[in-house]
C-alpha cells in the first residue's frame, strides 16, 4: 500500500483536496461563514443552556468542523454543540466552584471514547433498537424541557432553575411577580421576529417583480436575512442593550455578562475537581466519584449522538455513507475537542440544512465556520458581554419549538396504535423523570413488546379438507421464526384446535419459518409425541431444509413432510388408521374448503410415499 493511499485511509477527507477548485473554495468558503453566523449565537445560548460560560459554546464549535473535514464522509454535516447534548449536560454542571467545566469536558472525553469503541465493535446498529416513536418522544420531551428551561431568562427572572422540567415549571411559577418587563418584552419581541424570518424565505416575489436580475437580488436579500436571523437578531438586541444601559443607570435588560476572549488552552480535561455540597462545604471529587456522578449519561449521550449525527448524514448523504466512519469522525471530534475545553458535541440537524442550502462542496467547509469561530473568540468576546439573556433564550425557544412532532401521532395511531405507547412512556417518563431514564423505559417497552411478539406469534388454525373429503387442521405461524419461548404457544394452539374441531391430522404450515432454536426444536418433539399417543399425526408442510435437520438432531424424530396437503391421502392410505381419519363427522368451525389442483384418482409413486412417510415414535 502507497504512502498517499495510506493517508486516504487514516484521513478519508483528504479525497475532497483532489480536484479541488477556486470554484469549491468559494462555494465552502460562502457555507463555512453562513454556518459560522449560525453556529456564533447558538454556541453562546447552548453553553448557558449546559450551565457553563457563554465562551465554552464557541470552544465546542470549532474543533469538530476540523476534525470533520479529515476524517468525515458527508460534505454537509457540521458538528457542535446542541440543544440536547447541551440539556444532557447540565444535570452534571450545577455543583459550584470550577466543577461546571470540569465535569462537561470530561463528559466530552469519555463520550468519544465511548463512541470510538463502538466503532471499533462495530456497534453502530445499537442506534436501531431506538424506534422512531421513542425517538419522536424523546425529542419532543427535550424540546419541552429545553423550552422551559429558557423561560427564566426570557421573563428576566435571576437564579437557576431547576434541573428537570418539574423543578422548573415550580420555580417559575412561584416567581411570576418578579418578573422583568424589560426582559420580557425583549424575549417576546425576538421570539416573534425569529419566527417571521424563518417564514421569510417562503415568500414569493417571482410574480411581483418583473426583472430577473431583482429577482435574484431579491431572493439572495431574504435567503440571507432568513439563515442569518439568529445572528441578525443578537446583533440588534446587543446594540439596543448596549446604547440603553450606556445611557441608563439601571440597565432594564440582564445581559450575558463577560466572556473570555482568547483561544481556549489546549491541556489534559481534569481528572479531579472541587465542588460545593449542600451546607456549602468545599469537597475534592476525584475520578471515580466524577464517573460516579456522571453514571448512566456516559452511555446515554454518546448513543444519543450517534444517533442524530447518523440520521443527519443518511439524509444529506444517502445509505451509501459508512456508519463506522461517520463513528469515528465523530469520536474524534469530542476526543479532541476535549482538550480544547469542549463540551459534548454532535451532527446539528439546523445548521446541516443551512450548510446544505448555501451549497457547500466538500466537509472543508467546517474549516472556514471554525476560523470565524475562531477569530469571534480573539476579536469579537469583548462585545458578546452586552448580549441580553433574553435574546439568548429567544433563540433557543424559537429553535426547539419545531422539535415537538405532533403531526407523527396521527398516522402512527391510524396504522399502528401499539407503537403509539413507546413513544408515550418516553415523553411522560422523560418530563417527570428525567430523560435518561424515560429513553431507557422508552426502549425497553419496545424491546419487550418485540419479545412478546416472539413470544406469542400469530398462529392461523383452520379445519380443512382435501379435494377427496379428508379433514385436516392447518396450523400456519406468520412469523419466520419459533425460538424457545414460542413453543410452549404452538403446543397450546394445537391443544385448542382439537378441542375445538375435533380430532384429525394436524399440518404445521412452515413455508414462513426459516429459523427454530434447539429448545423449540425438542418442543416440537415432544409436541410429536402427544399427538402420536393420541393417535394424531403431525406433518410439517412445505419445510426448509435447515429445519428438517435441527428438528432431526435435536429430537432423532424423521417428521413427516408434505408439499401440499393434498398430500396427506398418500400418506394416510399408508397408514394403519386410514379409515378413522377418512370417517371423522365433526362438525367445521370457521372451516375454509381446500380446493386441490391435483386429480384425486392420481397415484403417488413409490419414490414420493417413501419421502412423505417418516418415522413416529
Amino acid at each position: 500500500m502507497t504512502l498517499k493511499e495510506w493517508g486516504y485511509r487514516l484521513f478519508p477527507g483528504l479525497k475532497w483536496l483532489h480536484g479541488y477548485t477556486g470554484q469549491d473554495a468559494v462555494a465552502d468558503m460562502i457555507a463555512g461563514v453562513t454556518v459560522g453566523l449560525t453556529v456564533l449565537p447558538q454556541g453562546l445560548a447552548y453553553a448557558t443552556l449546559a450551565g457553563l460560560e457563554p465562551q465554552y459554546g464557541l470552544y465546542s464549535a470549532f474543533v469538530g468542523g476540523i476534525v470533520y473535514a479529515l476524517l468525515g464522509s458527508c460534505r454537509q454535516v457540521t458538528i457542535g454543540p446542541t440543544a440536547l447534548l447541551a440539556l444532557m449536560t447540565s444535570r452534571h454542571t450545577g455543583f459550584g466552584l470550577g466543577s461546571g467545566p470540569a465535569y462537561a469536558i470530561l463528559l466530552c472525553l469519555i463520550s468519544g471514547v465511548v463512541e470510538l469503541g463502538m466503532a471499533v465493535l462495530k456497534l453502530g446498529a445499537l442506534v436501531d433498537l431506538i424506534s422512531l416513536p421513542v425517538t419522536v418522544g424523546f425529542t419532543s420531551a427535550t424540546a419541552v424541557i429545553i423550552g422551559t428551561s429558557q423561560l427564566k431568562g426570557l421573563l428576566g427572572l435571576r437564579g437557576g432553575s431547576g434541573s428537570d422540567f418539574i423543578n422548573t415549571m415550580r420555580s417559575v411559577l412561584g416567581n411570576l411577580s418578579q418578573v422583568r418587563r424589560g426582559d420580557f418584552t425583549l424575549g417576546l419581541v425576538s421570539i416573534s421576529v425569529l419566527l417571521l424570518l424563518r417564514k421569510l424565505k417562503d415568500v414569493k416575489f417571482v410574480g411581483r417583480v418583473r426583472s430577473l436580475r431583482a429577482q435574484q437580488l431579491i431572493s439572495g436579500t431574504i435567503w440571507v436575512v432568513a439563515t442569518g436571523r439568529n445572528a441578525l437578531v443578537v446583533l440588534v438586541t446587543s446594540a439596543l442593550a448596549y446604547s440603553t444601559c450606556e445611557q441608563m443607570d439601571s440597565c432594564p435588560y440582564i445581559l450575558t455578562g463577560k466572556v473570555k476572549s482568547g483561544l481556549p488552552n489546549i491541556t489534559l480535561p481534569k481528572f479531579e475537581t472541587t465542588i460545593l455540597d449542600k451546607n456549602g462545604t468545599e469537597l475534592t471529587q476525584n475520578f471515580e466519584q466524577m464517573v460516579s456522578e456522571l453514571g448512566p449519561s456516559m452511555l446515554i449521550l454518546p448513543i444519543i449522538a450517534v444517533l442524530g449525527n447518523v440520521a443527519i448524514s443518511k439524509a444529506f448523504g444517502g445509505a451509501g455513507l459508512s456508519p463506522t466512519r461517520e463513528l469515528v469522525a465523530l469520536s474524534m471530534s469530542n476526543i479532541c475537542g476535549a482538550f480544547c475545553s469542549s463540551m459534548p458535541v454532535t451532527g446539528s440537524f439546523s445548521r446541516s440544512a443551512v450548510n446544505h442550502a448555501s451549497g457547500v462542496r466538500t466537509p472543508l467547509g467546517g474549516c472556514y465556520t471554525s476560523v470565524l469561530v475562531l477569530l469571534a473568540l480573539g476579536l469579537l468576546a469583548p462585545y458578546f458581554q452586552y448580549i441580553p439573556k433574553a435574546a439568548l433564550s429567544a433563540v433557543i425557544i424559537s429553535a426547539v419549538i419545531f422539535m415537538i412532532e405532533f403531526e407523527v401521532i396521527r398516522p402512527l395511531w391510524r396504522c399502528s396504535r401499539r407503537e403509539l405507547l413507546p413513544g408515550a412512556i418516553t415523553f411522560v417518563m422523560s418530563l417527570a423523570v428525567g430523560v435518561e431514564i424515560g429513553l431507557l423505559l422508552g426502549v425497553g417497552a419496545d424491546v419487550a413488546f418485540l419479545v412478546y411478539r416472539a413470544a406469542r406469534p400469530d398462529l392461523s388454525v383452520s379445519k380443512l379438507q382435501t379435494i377427496n373429503g379428508v379433514n385436516y387442521i392447518l396450523i400456519r405461524p406468520k412469523h419466520s421464526s419459533l425460538y424457545f419461548p414460542a413453543i410452549e404457544w404452538v403446543r397450546s394452539g394445537i391443544s385448542k384446535a382439537l378441542t375445538t374441531h375435533g380430532t384429525a391430522p394436524v399440518i404445521l404450515d412452515c413455508t414462513h419459518v426459516h429459523d427454530l432454536d434447539f429448545t423449540a426444536a425438542r418442543g416440537m418433539g415432544s409436541l410429536h409425541k402427544e399427538l402420536a399417543t393420541a393417535n394424531v399425526p403431525l406433518f410439517l408442510m412445505s419445510a426448509h431444509k435447515d429445519i428438517g435437520v435441527i428438528l432431526k438432531e435435536s429430537t432423532s424424530i424423521d417428521f413427516p413432510t408434505i408439499d401440499s396437503p393434498d398430500d396427506l391421502e398418500c400418506i394416510l392410505e399408508q397408514t394403519p388408521d386410514y379409515e378413522l381419519h377418512l370417517q371423522i363427522a365433526a362438525p367445521l368451525v370457521d372451516s375454509r374448503i381446500s380446493h386441490g389442483i391435483s386429480d384425486a384418482s392420481d397415484a403417488c409413486s413409490p419414490a414420493e410415499l417413501s419421502r412423505l412417510n417418516g418415522k413416529s415414535t
